[in-house]
């Protein structure tokens, strides 16, 4: 297998490497916290404006399309929530992985991307709630994946899916821009 040139793993990854610290400082949790209150506007206004086919276009060759990025984050995200309300109301769970490729081929990737972008709002509403709500020691329970049977913390999961949203974020925008949408 050979590796892809650097255009497309710059396009692939344009924010680097999904961080997975286990220890956050308060300001980096803070600044979690905003990424994930945020997203919900950034993504609605990454795409704002686009022609009913533009969502179908991917965002680099052979990536996911516009319209599977932002069905993608909402599942993403809705495991996130899970996988935190696991991890602050039981001892180390396990958590359930799921298939994300297969997700996005699912029948409900093609629908617009209005219910989507309106469930994400109430989701990161939620979860904005839980979060500011957490004591200092909350933000290091624990949870394992069993994949690469690996235990995280609660602040991992701050830094991961801050850095999430704003990757697909990004991948969005920075097709428009390449594209001049």
């Amino acid at each position: 297998m050979t590796a892809p040139d650097s255009s497309q793993a710059d396009l692939r990854y344009p924010l680097g490497p999904m961080p997975q610290p286990l220890t956050l400082t308060p300001e980096e949790r803070a600044d979690a916290l905003v990424a994930i209150r945020a997203l919900p506007g950034e993504l609605r206004a990454a795409v704002a404006g686009l022609s009913d086919d533009q969502p179908d276009t991917p965002y680099r060759e052979g990536g996911w399309t516009v319209r599977q990025v932002v069905h993608h984050v909402a599942d993403s995200h809705l495991n996130a929530v899970v996988r935190l309300k696991l991890a602050l109301t039981e001892d180390r769970p396990t958590i359930k992985p799921y298939e994300e490729g297969r997700w996005a081929e699912l029948a409900d990737v093609r629908l617009p991307l209005e219910p989507t972008l309106d469930l994400l709002g109430g989701l990161h509403t939620r979860w904005s709630a839980v979060l500011e709500s957490l004591a200092p020691g909350d933000w290091a329970r624990e949870w394992t994946h069993p994949a690469p049977r690996h235990t995280f913390t609660v602040d991992t999961l701050g830094a991961m899916y801050a850095w999430h949203g704003r990757h697909h974020a990004s991948h969005i925008t920075g097709l428009r821009q390449r594209r001049g949408w």
